[in-house]
């Protein structure tokens, strides 16, 4: 079986998606081609680069930052689940359909279940309300987190989500609020976007801190929160456990996602 997939998004040149799809693919016998289309550089539309893979014979692409929500109509439809949360990471073409999905929620739930299974979460801070942001409320909701305060530079986008979710979140102008677990669910921290959403001075050790970046693995926000003792999950285990989900999609058979995780690994140690 030949299958090509792919990815869109901007500065995503380090992006470990590749390695992890083609070693599975080879694991399972699956000749399996993962191409970059980085808008960085490929100045051709979102809306371009999808009829083009979609003629090309692609079976489908995941979609990272910033088209995660923008996507959306460009589809014939969206799970239930990617349309409750109104982002999409995950493009499945089928005949001449379009149909997308969203991997990154149950991505993040399953990477915090095994980093940070026994934190506290009466009330967290989730950072970023955007493509990846409405993911992981979703998932910082299924995970139990009583009392969500959103933060997000656009004031207008942290009230959606919270409308999304329900009477468990609320959307804040700062993050001056008491918390017991603070999620960078923004690209701050990437190579491109260098810095932290989260001031230094906001952190103290008793507090927990997640980030969904992964490029670089120690960003400066766990840079920091590790010095100060806080207990910290990287963006490893939500960049495995999407593309494991995605790569089920993408080929029909399910990845092994300790294998997904040793590859990434031996691309970022």
């Amino acid at each position: 079986m030949s299958i090509k997939v792919g990815l869109i998004g901007q500065g995503i040149s380090a992006s470990r998606s590749p390695a992890m799809h083609e070693a599975e693919g080879r694991r399972q016998g699956v000749d399996l081609c993962y191409d970059r289309f980085d808008t960085k550089d490929d100045h051709r539309s979102l809306s371009e680069l999808l009829t083009t893979a979609q003629a090309d014979g692609y079976a489908g692409l995941n979609i990272t930052h910033p088209f995660k929500q923008s996507v959306i109509g460009l589809l014939d439809q969206t799970s239930d689940a990617a349309r409750q949360i109104g982002s999409v990471n995950t493009v499945v073409f089928e005949g001449t359909k379009r149909i997308g999905h969203n991997t990154d929620c149950p991505g993040f739930a399953q990477g915090f279940g095994e980093g940070l299974a026994d934190a506290a979460l009466e009330t967290v801070t989730l950072v970023g309300a955007g493509g990846a942001g409405l993911a992981v409320g979703f998932a910082l909701r299924d995970l139990g987190v009583q009392n969500l305060l959103i933060v997000d530079r656009d004031q207008g986008m942290a009230q959606t989500l919270a409308a999304r979710l329900g009477t468990i979140a609320e959307a804040v102008p700062d993050m001056s609020h008491p918390t017991q677990g603070f999620v960078n669910a923004t690209p701050m921290g990437m190579v491109s976007y260098p810095g932290s959403a989260i001031p230094s001075d906001i952190l103290t050790q008793d507090h927990w801190v997640a980030d969904i970046v992964y490029f670089p693995l120690e960003t400066e926000l766990l840079r920091h929160a590790r010095a100060l003792g806080c207990a910290t999950l990287s963006g490893a285990g939500m960049a495995v456990h999407q593309a494991a989900l995605s790569f089920e999609l993408f080929t029909g058979q399910k990845a092994d996602a300790t294998q997904m995780r040793a590859t990434f690994e031996a691309f970022t140690n």
